[in-house]
């Protein structure tokens, strides 16, 4: 059995992982075997420090172990979960880990910059430990079903993605809650996106990539109005609406996470955690500029 420490506890991330990891609260159906969350940090925050006593005290109530500070968890855990929703934190926070060999998921976003997420991974690289970073989405039944439907219909030629795009200053542009359709975009196409438009309102913004077929894909950041998650898949011979429903996504990638425990192999390719920080940072730029089309480096 895997132990799992818990770094920063201003997500409900903390909550939903520790229940579905510990079988507690949750339905049979969510549970995921293989790890267990035994210890954690309950740490500091500059987005949400309110929410960190009301998930230090469930986790005690969930018998995990409290310290006070995320180096007391080495010697007590086999792998580690930043979860601190600020992701200018996530190198200072898995450092430590990453030098002691301690398997390492870090919570989305990876990073707060493009150089912050390269550091992270030459640490992985230089010590040899396998480290992780991905939004959820990545893992849902939806996106599985959308790139199982190329068996039938062709090639997933572009796809038109949407999701909510809530802007905060702890985690600039498309970091904070629109990494999740970013992911979705490079789950379903893959990397190699070639450049990138973007246009911000305070309602919303629209974003256009071009990836080396020529095909156009974009994503619409919601910020006034329900969004919910969801997308549309263009084929070689069809296309086919999807709307993401429910949490499945959160035991899909803790499947994912242990599985990486386990063997200690990384689950999604260095190059390409590194593209989608590099995407959302050439977006950035193209929404600051009006819209200005940036290449993806």
């Amino acid at each position: 059995m895997i132990r799992i420490g818990l770094v920063d506890f201003d997500t409900s991330h903390v909550e939903a992982f520790t229940q579905r990891l510990n079988h507690v609260a949750i339905a049979e159906s969510e549970w995921v075997d293989g790890a267990r969350v035994v210890a954690g940090c309950p740490g500091d925050s500059k987005i949400m420090p309110e929410r960190i006593p009301g998930y230090a005290e469930k986790l005690k109530s969930f018998g995990v172990e409290l310290v006070e500070k995320p180096t007391d968890l080495i010697g007590k855990i086999d792998a580690v979960m930043i979860e601190s929703q600020q992701g200018s934190r996530h190198l200072e926070r898995a450092k430590p880990f990453l030098e002691a060999g301690i398997p390492t998921f870090v919570d989305k976003p990876f990073a707060g910059s493009l150089r912050e997420a390269d550091a992270m991974i030459a640490l992985a690289q230089k010590h040899n430990t396998p480290l992780m970073s991905c939004s959820s989405l990545r893992y849902d039944p939806q996106i599985t079903a959308a790139l199982g439907k190329q068996s039938e219909l062709g090639k997933l030629l572009s796809v038109e993605v949407w999701g909510p795009c809530a802007l905060h200053d702890g985690n600039p542009g498309l970091l904070h809650y629109g990494i999740h359709g970013v992911e979705m975009l490079y789950t379903l196409l893959g990397p190699g996106c070639v450049e990138v438009q973007s246009w911000r309102t305070e309602p919303g913004e629209v974003l256009m990539a071009r990836w080396p077929s020529g095909h156009l894909s974009t994503l619409r950041g919601i910020r006034a109005g329900q969004y919910g998650f969801g997308f549309v898949a263009h084929y070689e011979k069809g296309n086919l609406p999807f709307t993401i429903t429910g949490s499945a996504y959160y035991r899909e990638m803790l499947k994912a996470i242990v599985g990486m425990f386990q063997t200690k192999k990384p689950v999604i390719p260095y190059a390409e955690q590194r593209e989608i920080m590099a995407f959302i940072e050439a977006a950035d730029k193209s929404a600051l500029l009006g819209g200005k089309l940036q290449k993806v480096s």
